[in-house]
């Protein structure tokens, strides 16, 4: 009897916190789905709650002398991160939400002399992160991304000298990012994001002597959303 008890309290406690999740975060509602065929479980239902409330940090420091190849260096750092791949219908629910006192940063240290062929280095620092790629007849999506982090921070120091290749440097910072693509005929999208971080991204490079090209880029997002709907006709 005990153990049955448990399993109704458990039960009532999971239908709450999806009926939460259905009428929206907080205080905002974002209404229904529309299609009340979803409802009889066939498919793929994701719910997915992140919270990060620590520092997420990385570090690379390293020198590279005389090298007959290539060098490559890159560092990343996340606060919460998703990829979902179905192929069925499918109803995702994510919220992300990284706390106030997090840091997060990635800092690339790196200095090469002498490197025959070509030098890359890429940082990439992102708070929140969700991918979502299906291929049904129908595609729900409800997300939301909340971004408190102190300064979501990239920076690359190098010196690259006597380079006969190529030298690539690329240096981004994300606030919170949304991608989501589908063949599905419906194909809903729920999407809120907020940013409350300063996102930075430093590139300091000194390049001297390349026999190739040299490429610098430098990005600082706090929200972006990429939603692609192909053609069902």
């Amino acid at each position: 009897m005990k153990s049955f008890k448990i399993l109704v309290a458990v039960s009532v406690l999971a239908l709450s916190a999806t009926s939460a999740l259905a009428g929206g975060y907080g205080d905002q509602q974002y209404g229904s789905w529309g299609d009340q065929s979803s409802q009889s479980g066939v498919g793929s239902q994701i719910l997915n709650n992140q919270i990060n409330l620590q520092n997420n940090w990385s570090t690379i420091k390293g020198s590279a002398d005389t090298v007959g190849g290539d060098v490559v260096a890159q560092g990343s750092a996340g606060g919460n991160l998703i990829d979902i791949t179905t192929m069925n219908n499918t109803r995702v629910f994510n919220s992300q939400i990284v706390g106030p006192n997090a840091n997060i940063g990635s800092n690339i240290n790196l200095d090469t002399n002498n490197v025959w062929g070509s030098v890359g280095i890429q940082n990439q620092v992102l708070c929140n992160g969700a991918s979502v790629s299906t291929d049904p007849v129908l595609t729900a999506v409800q997300s939301n991304q909340e971004c408190h982090a102190q300064d979501p921070y990239s920076s690359i120091k190098t010196n690259i000298s006597n380079l006969a290749g190529n030298a690539v440097i690329q240096g981004s910072a994300l606030g919170n990012s949304f991608e989501a693509d589908s063949n599905a005929p419906n194909m809903p999208i729920f999407s809120r994001q907020l940013n409350n971080s300063g996102v930075v991204s430093n590139v300091n490079a000194n390049i001297f002597n390349a026999g190739g090209s040299v490429g610098m880029s430098s990005s600082a997002i706090g929200n972006t959303s990429q939603i692609i709907h192909y053609n069902t006709n």
